[in-house]
């Protein structure tokens, strides 16, 4: 029998992937292992949203071959399709798969090429190994081209899974016993605008709830200006719908913003971020930041570490600038060193701890609904789990409890950890 290792890089869109490649091969004479292991065949998912992320990618690649010389080596993933030719330049590697043609890979694992397939997003149902929460992808692609994002050319453009679909995968997964459901796409907030007839990211939560779908559905990413009074309200009322939402500010700075070609202001996202903790009790927002883009000045930074001082939000992910080639950003003159990028980066991750640390804070002595998960936390041997506002809690119970919801009150906050009792 021979075996497999797949490795992934990136977002919560490739880890779906990963798991589909992993689906479409089971069943067939193939038993899967740790990718640092030695295998017969190596699929590589690769990410190219930063140099850092193609870095890793190459990495990858680079070990598996070391692994295993004679092995198969497979890439897919946005960085094989925005570069393939650069991506079979590195040694060992057989096969570049784009992202919408996984469906080869099995064809090219039993020694066929393949025909050339759909684009559009797989009905497959994949497995989540050890996990309680199950990602499915409802939308792929991106029509924003914001300047810095390589990722719409990578993608294409947007492209939703049809509502009948998502539904029926929703109950599949349930059936499977996951107790979380989160949806996944390059750009969810547009989810239907490309279906016929169009509809909203709001019409299909409204449907599935009206299905009785009993599983916790949390929401990836939201663009700020896709957040209509309908969505809000929804969110706000819904039994099912997590209090947590993931929303992109880049910068605080508007001029940076415009050049980034990002449509919207750092008043209207202020806004809206207290609009939504003012609807939603309990909401956990997380927001990302970008620093060092060109032209970027001590100013815009300034104004960028004002706004997210001023914002109720939990958490903070910060990304220095990456220079993506075939970006209008790459061009872009002024550019920021990477002395100062590193500086700011630092400064932003140090408000970025401080707002998750007061976050959790505010929970101590609370009741929480936390789903318990099978991984226990190194230190302390417990048990984690997340709240529906996406607080890490570690408790002390047994395996029993795992994929169980369970009410918890929340004892302390150490260390960046917060603990609980059920």
């Amino acid at each position: 029998m021979k075996k497999i290792a797949i490795a992934t890089l990136g977002c919560k869109v490739n880890k779906y992937d990963s798991a589909v490649i992993h689906k479409l091969l089971e069943g067939a004479e193939y038993s899967f292992v740790p990718f640092d292991q030695q295998a017969d065949i190596y699929i590589v998912n690769t990410c190219t949203v930063t140099k850092r992320a193609d870095y890793q990618s190459r990495q990858l690649i680079r070990r598996s071959h070391r692994l295993n010389q004679d092995a198969l080596i497979i890439v897919t993933g946005c960085y094989a399709q925005r570069a393939p030719q650069e991506i079979k330049e590195i040694q060992g590697v057989d096969y570049t798969v784009g992202v919408g043609e996984k469906g080869r890979i099995v064809d090219l694992i039993n020694g066929s090429p393949g025909k050339e397939v759909s684009s559009e997003i797989t009905n497959d149902i994949p497995a989540f190994p050890e996990h309680t929460r199950a990602f499915l992808k409802v939308q792929d692609g991106c029509d924003s081209y914001c300047s810095y994002c390589v990722v719409p050319y990578a993608r294409g453009r947007s492209k939703s899974l049809q509502k009948e679909e998502t539904i029926r995968n929703i109950s599949k997964l349930t059936e499977l016993g996951y107790r979380e459901i989160v949806l996944t796409g390059i750009h969810l907030g547009s989810y239907g605008w490309d279906l016929m007839p169009p509809t909203r990211l709001s019409n299909l939560l409204r449907s599935i709830e009206h299905e009785g779908i009993s599983c916790r559905i949390r929401l990836s990413s939201i663009e700020p200006t896709e957040f209509d009074d309908d969505l809000i309200d929804l969110i706000s009322s819904s039994p099912i719908i997590c209090n947590h939402l993931h929303i992109p500010l880049q910068s605080g700075a508007d001029e940076v913003l415009k050049r980034m070609n990002r449509p919207y202001s750092s008043e209207l996202f202020k806004e809206l971020v207290k609009k939504l903790v003012s609807a939603i009790p309990d909401l956990n927002i997380g927001v990302d930041v970008i620093v060092g883009f060109p032209g970027e000045s001590h100013e815009n930074f300034t104004n960028t570490v004002s706004v997210i001082e001023e914002l109720p939000i939990g958490y903070l992910h910060v990304f220095p600038y990456s220079r993506r080639p075939g970006t209008p950003a790459a061009d872009f003159p002024d550019q920021v060193d990477s002395k100062t990028i590193k500086n700011r980066g630092k400064i932003l991750r140090g408000i970025g701890n401080r707002k998750r640390e007061e976050f959790y804070r505010r929970f101590l002595g609370k009741r929480l609904s936390v789903l318990i998960e099978s991984k226990r936390d190194v230190d302390t041997k417990y048990l984690k789990g997340f709240s529906r506002n996406y607080i890490p809690v570690l408790i002390d119970v047994g395996e029993d409890m795992v994929n169980e919801e369970i009410p918890v009150t929340i004892t302390k906050v150490r260390d960046g950890k917060v603990f609980g009792l059920p």
